[in-house]
């Protein structure tokens, strides 16, 4: 039969193979773990001088195949000096820098050149995509003049490694228990999983009671990724560069395209634009504090994750202690009725709004 992709390629796509074809990418899916999972043993591991401390409020990772300006563009994002060069693979160590915009400090990562081939272990690709997986952001970094084929190349290899773009968990329900078997509920008309496809996915995992639930119409690639549970969602925008090499119809075409924005790294052209959608991606919280008696400090916001903005989030953001002394807060802006309105820790605070802590 051959390599498990080689029988994918030649299976005919019909309702009766598509719980084989199940079986298979679920094959792949663990052949691909393994791969990408170091064996333990042996000193130093497969992390040498490549993990960059976090800092700031996010994390922006820069990937891009070499010479399509992703150094330029960082270095002239940041002012951080990346040895920027003419010949290829310049960057080989990710090259921190950071931006503060609207108040948020936001670092930059240059993830080196993520080459084909990357996801099955060849080059540095293992630890690049590691950094990768930690980011709140990717940037996809293209030359306007051979975006497609490239596009295509990176999105296999973050996809590769459990990195999904632009895309939410699948709406999948996914229980195991010690008996009873395989239990699938769907709750809407499914076109690609049955029973038996289920059961053999599952059965691939060594998986043989479990409750399923399928909310949305899934795929057996949707399952995969909730039995696995390894994955990371992560929006994406994908930078065109070299803008200053194309004709203004061109131009008016790229902008129509879902998660783009063009630019010219070398001229400097349209960053405001990039910026801006990367805060709209990010979708930083900023939250302004306020000192008994003091006006509110808007110079330095607390910024936080979008999904985590409860009182108690802030509170843990500022120190630990601080939840422990915490009697209630009071609250200005848009997450509530009336101003200042006071609230306990559970209280959900909105982009901009300015808190006072008042402690027991």
């Amino acid at each position: 039969l051959g390599p498990v992709p080689l029988q994918m390629a030649r299976t005919q796509k019909n309702k009766a193979t598509a719980h084989h074809l199940g079986l298979l990418k679920a094959r792949l899916a663990k052949l691909r773990r393994e791969l990408i999972t170091p064996k333990g043993g042996g000193g130093g591991g497969p992390g040498e001088g490549f993990d960059v401390a976090k800092t700031g409020d996010a994390r922006i990772g820069f990937v891009g195949f070499p010479s399509v300006g992703k150094s330029t563009l960082l270095s002239n994002l940041a002012g951080v000096y990346s040895e920027v060069a003419a010949y290829e693979f310049t960057t080989l160590t990710t090259v921190p820098g950071v931006i503060r915009y609207k108040g948020a400090k936001i670092q930059l990562l240059d993830l080196p050149g993520i080459i084909e081939g990357a996801k099955d272990g060849k080059g540095r690709g293992r630890q690049v995509i590691a950094v990768a997986r930690t980011c709140n952001l990717i940037l996809i970094v293209l030359d306007v003049l051979k975006p497609l084929g490239h596009k295509k190349i990176i999105e296999n290899e973050l996809e590769g490694f459990g990195i999904r773009l632009n895309s939410k968990p699948p709406n999948i329900g996914f229980k195991k228990k010690d008996k009873g078997g395989i239990n699938l509920t769907a709750t809407c008309p499914q076109s690609e999983l049955d029973a038996e496809t289920v059961k053999s996915i599952l059965a691939e995992y060594k998986i043989h009671n479990a409750d399923v639930t399928l909310r949305s119409d899934a795929t057996a690639d949707d399952l995969i990724d909730v039995v696995e549970g390894n994955r990371v969602y992560i929006p994406c925008i994908y930078v065109l560069n070299k803008i200053d090499q194309i004709s203004i119809e061109e131009l008016d075409i790229i902008y129509k395209v879902p998660h783009c924005v063009p630019i010219s790294a070398h001229h400097r052209w349209n960053f405001d634009d990039l910026l801006e959608k990367i805060w709209d991606y990010l979708k930083l919280v900023r939250i302004y504090t306020k000192p008994k008696g003091q006006l509110p400090d808007y110079t330095s916001p607390v910024v936080l994750p979008y999904c985590k903005t409860t009182v108690e989030d802030f509170c843990m953001k500022i120190h630990k202690n601080l939840i422990k002394d915490f009697k209630y807060a009071l609250v200005w802006g848009s997450s509530v009725k009336h101003n200042p309105q006071k609230v306990g820790k559970d209280h959900t605070l909105e982009d901009e709004d300015v808190i006072q802590i008042v402690k027991k």
